[in-house]
């Protein structure tokens, strides 16, 4: 009888946590859709952020034929183009293509960029860039697109919209905010906010599961980005070594913080693995509550946990691996020469990647407990049943 009896105050006092739970969720998730849009107005570029300097005209084109330069045979290629978009569309113009042994050789047929330079003489107008890779890539998003529809449906095409509003406030709002002289890790938080807002509202809409997951993955933000920022500028990180940040901060009035800049990149990259986390874990509570209604919040939290160490171990993983393998030319020519790993590690370029890996993978760990203890104290013992994943939050 007292055994029964305990029980029974067990269940009344997941109740209680549990509503205490939802409206907490209802009291930290209102306040902070409210300062992310206002964070956007505040941080929104007031003027335009190219520098007139450096734009250059551009140009696309087909190759119809090429030889090596009359002048400079071993050093050059002429090769006649079919301008298609851009400067001079519709003609047919001479590019020079510069030869050697690192550079991909151009052939006819082959499709180009091309920089445009008017004041030059007519034969040194346009210059050969790059391949154009447009319709190999095209053909990829295609794919992609494809595969996630056929395999999740219209959850699919709002994950896919979702992405492209990603892309949209990266290079609306977060680059030009940093270029009009915002602060970075704040304005790269603020972004930060709005896509996991956005991404989740949209993929999972606004039910008491995605609210938990918007929570849990904004505490792992702010903590990743704290972590951060005390790392990089304890390691001494100038932000100087990363690509184009020296000129980007020449260009930017009143320049740029580039430490905080290196944080800003951080919070960015562990942003997509930090949702992926706490949607699941949210996900796994759910269904742990639905196969047993009468479990408690403490048999709940600890089966969680459990699914969270597995997931972890794999995500922390991919993440470091991800850092790793956009370093591996570098740490290739290294291992060329020779350079003691000690000596290595300490290398800004190195320390940058050690850095962005180990603090994206400490939020990551924090994500989980964090996310697995709301969501299990949001769903135990309500009356017996579990609130589906349309069900909004309950403030009450």
């Amino acid at each position: 009888m007292s055994h029964s009896h305990g029980d029974t105050s067990a269940v009344d006092a997941d109740t209680v946590v549990a509503r205490r739970v939802r409206w907490l969720l209802g009291a930290v998730l209102v306040p902070l859709l409210v300062l992310t849009a206002l964070g956007v107005i505040l941080l929104w570029p007031s003027h335009a952020v190219k520098v007139d300097a450096l734009q250059t005209a551009k140009a696309r084109g087909v190759v119809l034929s090429i030889a090596p330069c009359a002048e400079r045979p071993d050093e050059c290629d002429r090769a006649r183009v079919k301008v298609t978009a851009g400067e001079g569309t519709g003609t047919e113009v001479d590019a020079r293509v510069v030869k050697h042994p690192l550079v991909p050789r151009v052939h006819t047929g082959n499709r180009i960029l091309m920089q445009v330079i008017p004041e030059a003489a007519e034969d040194e107008r346009y210059k050969y860039v790059d391949q154009d890779r447009g319709r190999p890539l095209l053909l990829l998003v295609g794919i992609f697109a494809a595969a996630v529809i056929a395999l999740s449906r219209w959850r699919g095409v709002a994950a896919l919209a979702a992405l492209a509003i990603t892309a949209v406030v990266l290079t609306q709002f977060v680059m030009p905010a940093i270029l009009a002289g915002g602060d970075p890790l704040l304005v790269a938080v603020v972004g930060a906010f709005v896509i996991m807002s956005v991404t989740l509202l949209l993929t999972h809409g606004p039910n008491a599961r995605t609210a938990i997951s918007m929570v849990g993955t904004a505490g792992a933000l702010v903590l990743t980005a704290a972590l951060g920022e005390l790392f990089v500028v304890g390691s001494r990180i100038s932000g100087l070594d990363g690509n184009g940040a020296s000129e980007v901060a020449s260009y930017v009035p009143g320049g740029v913080n580039l430490q905080s800049l290196v944080v800003a990149g951080l919070v960015i990259g562990a942003l997509g693995v930090l949702d992926d986390v706490t949607v699941t874990q949210t996900a796994a509570v759910w269904e742990l509550a639905a196969a047993n209604p009468t479990a408690s919040r403490r048999e709940l939290l600890a089966a969680g946990l459990r699914i969270g160490r597995s997931h972890v171990a794999s995500v922390v993983n991919t993440l470091v691996l991800a850092y790793a393998g956009a370093a591996l030319p570098l740490l290739m020519l290294f291992a060329i020469t020779g350079t003691p790993d000690a000596y290595v590690v300490s290398l800004e370029t190195v320390a940058t990647q050690i850095v962005n890996g180990l603090v994206g993978s400490l939020g990551i760990i924090a994500a989980v407990p964090l996310t697995t203890a709301l969501a299990a104290a949001a769903v135990a013992h309500r009356g017996g049943s579990v609130p589906s994943p349309r069900d909004p939050v309950d403030p009450g």
